[in-house]
């Protein structure tokens, strides 16, 4: 046995947790917390202990697949891509591009190769139609940036680390490891908030693992977090209690949001929230009074018919409570690859809109609530060949019952994906990434959500073997099939224009680090041992910590992160809101007239009616949305698909812990294991997401034994919030029957 350890940043979350991986040859042992990671700090879950067994999962895909009459056959890459070549062909010429479509999956968001490769899939492709994952979980958060900053990455999160008060609404961080939220070892934050006399107030349906650390829990009814945000408002004006601080003179609308809100006192969303007037008010003057606050919602509060107004609320109330863009406040994390010289316009949303339904397109994207329609319905611009990377949607989008049978009406799809799951077993062809330790590993986008600013990097561990392809490999051959040319020569100009694209465009650009100098002599300064790495190098080079080609001896390039693979530290968020506004007149706008007209939708819910039994979604500690359940550490446990409900509804009820139950709702029913527990509000029942594996084909053993249901089925992908398009998978109305 030779044994080597090599660092490892996890891509399992959003944490982006350091660890450290001990190796014999290609085969993982162990891994482990990395103790000298720089902000880590050795901390490590469930997921990322059995990275190694993801790693070597005997049921992940090595060679691609393509369909036959007798079923799926393994191929080699070039007649793999042959029948992809010749499948997208025919539906262009039959079709055309409009016709085309792209899923992206979860993942795809903190993947080194996904990132950058997929700008030019989309392009190449030539179509509107691209779906991904953010329209089943955080689009409202991205909607209500542009329409408040003009960016949809104007996102600001909590800086724990300083912070007096932290108010958190539909969050489980200490299970979830934060979400636009980069902040690894959540444990320990709370613990050193608490230390240092600070206070945690969570608002959630159920006593989560978080609610429990906390000073304080409110049970609020499900998908009403926008009327306990008005109320909170409403009570701090009338009180005189706001004040919002230095940044005051860069805030538009306030008079008008306050109007808006002064109906909305605590007695008066009381019923509607489920909430003791007195706790309202008790979490409005805690803020008030804290000497530094952040407010934060996430998943639980997107996912609801007014997600986009609850994000909006929350960027209102940290700002007029002083808190936006200020240490211990709400701030803006830095991108260490984007520079604050680069150029952003704003971003409006519904620039064009979903053929069927007429849902608006939000960062070029339309909602996945209305991908069945789009393939199922027939007329001009009807999906006929879609490409999936690494996503799941028959188990993550709303009406997978629905999506199945629609996928099986394609004339062609192609997945990049290492399994043959619920959504994959519908290709024609396969595509398998290599393991995870066969690839690098930089997280582009979460880095611009982490509390502190660092620098680092995961070269492979393991070296590709035989005639594998990288990720960025298969992407980019992707691409060309896609432009119309796949020689080797137009492959490989992807992977260069990565590199040389960026820098034309930097020397010609003022302000920039290189401004005027000669693009090819910057060229010959860039390292890496393939595009993608130098692609990384150029924008850590030209970011806020790089060394600008040598204008910054001391700055970061990827030579630097490979020298420390511990990460370099660059300090904790600073104030920064000029940078993050990108309205053309500079504006922080808190009362964008759309948001303020949909204020009466509020006020005429108040009184409604509330139904017997809401469902919410949960999540494990021991799982990550539809693909971590292939692994048998990961599978029993916290983590297993049951329906949660009150000990108080159960007993009316007559069920017993482990008793079927059927739950439906206005499109669909699942029987499912009872599981009584405290803690959850009474006529809340709670299902895990991602589970429903048992289907024909599916190559997952683990998973296919586990079983589970598809909580999807029970979703009305015709709900959807009205300005992102966001499924709505919270307060969803059902009814619950034993036996």
């Amino acid at each position: 046995m030779s044994l080597r350890t090599g660092h490892r940043i996890c891509p399992l979350c959003e944490a982006t947790c350091g660890l450290e991986v001990t190796l014999d040859g290609p085969q993982v042992v162990s891994v482990r917390g990395a103790d000298d990671d720089v902000f880590s700090e050795g901390f490590i879950c469930p997921k990322g202990v059995n990275l190694g067994a993801l790693d070597g999962d005997p049921d992940r895909l090595s060679r691609p697949l393509i369909r036959t009459p007798e079923g799926f056959l393994e191929v080699g890459w070039d007649e793999a891509f042959a029948v992809v070549r010749a499948g997208l062909d025919r539906v262009r010429q039959t079709t055309g591009r409009e016709s085309f479509a792209l899923y992206r999956g979860n993942p795809t968001a903190h993947n080194f190769a996904a990132v950058p490769y997929l700008r030019g899939l989309v392009a190449a492709m030539g179509t509107q139609q691209q779906y991904t994952a953010s329209t089943a979980d955080q689009m409202p958060a991205h909607v209500a940036g542009c329409a408040v900053f003009g960016s949809p990455m104007s996102i600001a999160v909590p800086d724990i680390d300083r912070t007096s008060y932290l108010l958190m609404l539909g969050a489980n961080p200490m299970v979830s490891n934060g979400s636009l939220f980069t902040a690894p070892d959540f444990p320990r934050r709370v613990r050193e908030l608490r230390n240092r006399g600070g206070r945690l107030v969570v608002v959630d349906p159920k006593r989560t693992e978080t609610a429990r650390r906390a000073d304080r829990h409110l049970a609020i009814r499900p998908g009403t977090d926008a009327l306990f945000l008005l109320a909170v408002l409403a009570e701090l004006s009338s009180t005189d209690r706001l004040n919002p601080g230095p940044h005051a003179g860069l805030f538009d609308g306030v008079d008008g949001l306050l109007s808006l809100a002064a109906p909305f006192t605590p007695e008066r969303v009381a019923g509607a929230t489920g909430l003791d007037p007195a706790d309202i008010r008790a979490v409005a003057h805690e803020l008030a009074d804290a000497p530094s606050a952040a407010v934060y919602g996430r998943i639980g509060t997107c996912t609801t018919r007014h997600g986009t107004l609850t994000q909006w609320l929350i960027v209102a109330l940290n700002a007029l409570t002083g808190n936006l863009d200020r240490a211990g406040g709400a701030m803006f994390g830095r991108n260490p690859t984007r520079g604050a010289y680069l150029p952003e316009k704003p971003l409006r949303t519904g620039r064009w809109h979903s053929r069927v339904r007429g849902l608006p397109e939000a960062l070029g994207e339309l909602p996945v609530a209305t991908l069945a329609d789009e393939i199922t319905e027939p007329g001009p611009g009807q999906i006929r060949a879609l490409i999936t990377v690494a996503g799941n949607p028959v188990i993550s989008a709303p009406g997978g019952d629905r999506l199945a049978p629609a996928l099986d009406s394609l004339e062609f799809m192609v997945c990049v994906d290492p399994y043959v799951n619920e959504t994959t077993r519908h290709a024609d062809v396969i595509l398998p990434p290599p393991r995870v330790m066969q690839s690098g590993h930089f997280d582009w986008l979460l880095a611009g959500f982490a509390v502190r600013a660092v620098l680092r990097y995961s070269p492979p561990l393991v070296d590709l073997t035989g005639d594998q392809l990288s990720e960025a490999d298969i992407l980019a051959r992707l691409t060309a099939i896609c432009a119309g040319e796949d020689s080797p020569e137009a492959v490989a100009a992807i992977g260069t224009k990565l590199v040389d694209g960026v820098l034309a465009r930097m020397v010609a650009l003022p302000g920039s680090p290189v401004h005027g100098r000669d693009p090819g002599e910057l060229a010959a300064m860039v390292t890496g041992r393939n595009p993608l790495e130098r692609h990384l190098d150029v924008l850590i080079r030209l970011g806020p910590f790089g060394d600008g080609f040598g204008a910054d001896p001391d700055g970061g390039s990827l030579q630097q992160m490979l020298e420390h693979p511990e990460g370099i530290d660059c300090g904790p968020m600073e104030p920064r809101l000029a940078e993050v506004v990108v309205h053309t007149d500079g504006r922080v706008q808190l009362c964008p007239a759309e948001y303020a007209a949909e204020v009466a939708v509020l006020a005429a819910e108040l009184d409604d009616a509330w139904p017997e039994f809401v469902l919410i979604g949960r999540r494990s500690l021991r799982s990550n949305n539809s693909w971590m359940h292939n692994l048998p550490d990961l599978v029993g446990g916290s983590n297993k698909c049951t329906l949660q409900l009150s000990i108080a509804d159960a007993a009316r009820l007559g069920i017993a812990a482990g008793d079927e139950v059927c739950v439906r709702s206005a499109v669909g029913e699942v029987r499912v294991p009872a599981e009584p527990i405290t803690g959850l509000r009474d006529g809340v029942v709670s299902l895990p997401h991602g589970w429903g594996h048992a289907l024909p084909d599916v190559a997952l053993d683990v998973a296919r034994k586990a079983g589970g249901v598809n909580a999807n089925a029970l979703t009305d992908a015709g709900v959807v919030d009205k300005f992102s398009g966001n499924a709505v998978f919270n307060g969803v109305p059902v009814e619950v029957f034993a036996g």
